[in-house]
């Protein structure tokens, strides 16, 4: 299922779109639900962080599109965004979010059409677990090859992404459950390790290719060399 929200305050352009997407999904039998907020301040406090592709109008009162990006940026990573607008200068400013594409209203079907064939057919080749995690400031998608290692902080988790570490209130133990079936491994009580980020191992640490450091635990030091090697031997 592909998940589309939709961020507009024009309600007849919501509407319009609306059909669009419904007559896109009779014709190509592809299963998509739909949200609907009406700024981006509404966006930004309900976002959704299963949501793939937004299609966000630009000029809004409260919270205009541009930032709103920015906010949603800082949650996902991964999601995709496409401006909407009825004018042109906004198409550089745009594309610093990694905007999918700039899209000149009004919107025809033609149009709508080509761009969710793009979308739909990159997603599949692109597709990546991620893992959702929430705290005081929100729901954030994390992409598993984006993680580089978690760590225990003041009793909460702590997520080191390549753009961002992110706090989580889940427990390590729940944690390393989810992600060791993708390739971490529990290294210590206090740190889980993306496996793809090791460069080398020695005695109780570990050196990561980002020039990193992480200790390992002696107890934790036999299963965690037999994953690792394990890991490494599958990509021979």
């Amino acid at each position: 299922m592909i998940h589309i929200a939709i961020c507009d305050d024009e309600p007849d352009f919501i509407r319009h779109l609306t059909e669009l997407i419904r007559q896109y999904t009779l014709e190509t039998s592809q299963d998509i639900k739909t949200t609907v907020y009406y700024d981006g301040l509404e966006l930004i406090e309900k976002y959704d962080p299963s949501t793939d592709l937004i299609f966000l109008d630009i000029q809004m009162r409260l919270v205009d599109g541009l930032h709103a990006a920015e906010r949603i940026r800082q949650m996902s990573e991964s999601v995709g965004i496409i401006f909407l607008t009825t004018l042109t200068q906004y198409g550089p400013e745009g594309y610093k979010y990694q905007a999918v594409n700039y899209i000149i209203k009004p919107l025809k079907y033609v149009r709508l059409k080509a761009e969710l064939d793009k979308f739909i057919a990159k997603r599949r080749i692109e597709d990546s677990p991620s893992v959702v995690v929430s705290n005081d400031s929100g729901k954030y998608k994390i992409m598993l090859k984006s993680l580089r290692y978690v760590e225990t902080f003041n009793r909460n988790l702590l997520f080191h992404t390549e753009q961002e570490n992110i706090i989580c209130y889940k427990t390590m133990k729940e944690i390393a459950q989810n992600l060791q079936a993708h390739g971490f491994s529990r290294c210590h009580n206090a740190y889980l390790v993306n496996l793809s980020y090791v460069k080398n191992v020695k005695k109780l640490e570990i050196a990561l290719i980002t020039g990193e450091t992480l200790p390992i635990s002696q107890p934790r030091r036999k299963e965690f060399m037999e994953e690792l090697t394990e890991y490494w031997g599958d990509r021979l």
